[in-house]
C-alpha cells in the first residue's frame, strides 16, 4: 500500500485514517471539508462525497464558490457526489455488509484507476430516519477499522452533534481512531479496537433518535 499524506484542520496526516467529524452547524462542517476536498482534487486523489440528494445542489454550489471546477472533476470521475439514498440507505434500508462491500469495491477501483488515495466524506444524518438496518451502524463503523488499513484512504464520517443523542455520540466515539471537534483533529483516547468492541459491546446502540 502506498503511503500518502493529507491535510485536515491544518494538520498534516498520513493515510489510512478513519475519522469522526462532529459538527454543530453546516458552516463549521464546510470550514473543515472544503480545504480537505480541494487539496485532494488538486492532487491525484479520488474524492467521494455522500450526502442526502436534496443537499446536492447546495453542496456543489459551495464547492464551486470555493473555486473548484465541479463539471470537469465530475466528468473525469475524480469527484463523485453520491446520494445517501443510493448508498447507505439504498432500497430504504441500511446494510452494514452491503455498504462495507461497496466501499471496498470503490477503494480497489480507485487504486486500479491510478489514484494515489481516496478521500471520502459521508454525512451520517440518514441514520436519524431510523430505517430498517440502522441498528447495524456501529457494526459498520467498527468494521471500517479492519478495511482502512488495507488501503490508501481517509474517511470522514460527519455527525451533527445537535441532532444525535448523547448516547449515540458516545458509542460513535468508540469506533473512530481520530475525531474532529471544534475545528481540530485529535487522536481519540476512547477508541476501541474493532475486535475488542464487538466482543464487549454487543448492544452498541439503544436509540438514534433523541428522546
Amino acid at each position: 500500500m502506498k503511503q500518502t499524506s493529507f491535510s485536515v484542520c491544518g494538520e498534516s496526516l498520513s493515510a489510512p485514517m478513519h475519522i469522526c467529524g462532529f459538527f454543530d452547524s453546516r458552516e463549521q462542517q464546510y470550514e473543515v471539508i472544503i480545504p480537505y476536498i480541494m487539496e485532494g482534487l488538486e492532487s491525484n486523489d479520488k474524492v467521494i462525497n455522500i450526502l442526502e440528494a436534496n443537499r446536492h445542489g447546495e453542496h456543489c454550489r459551495c464547492l464551486t464558490d470555493s473555486g473548484i471546477s465541479i463539471t470537469d472533476k465530475l466528468v473525469s470521475g475524480q469527484l463523485e457526489v453520491l446520494a445517501s439514498e443510493n448508498t447507505y440507505i439504498k432500497d430504504g434500508m441500511f446494510g452494514a455488509e452491503r455498504m462495507y462491500a461497496m466501499l471496498e469495491k470503490t477503494l480497489l477501483s480507485a487504486s486500479r484507476a491510478g489514484y494515489d488515495s481516496v478521500r471520502a466524506c459521508g454525512d451520517m444524518v440518514w441514520a436519524l430516519k431510523n430505517l430498517p438496518g440502522t441498528e447495524e451502524l456501529l457494526q459498520y463503523e467498527s468494521n471500517l477499522n479492519l478495511l482502512t488499513p488495507k488501503h490508501s484512504c481517509s474517511l470522514i464520517c460527519m455527525y451533527d452533534v445537535s441532532s444525535f443523542s448523547e448516547s449515540t455520540i458516545k458509542d460513535v466515539l468508540l469506533t473512530h481512531p481520530y475525531v474532529i471537534k471544534d475545528g481540530k483533529i485529535i487522536k481519540n483516547p476512547q477508541y476501541l479496537d474493532p475486535l475488542e468492541l464487538i466482543s464487549n459491546h454487543s448492544d452498541f446502540i439503544s436509540s438514534l433518535l433523541k428522546s
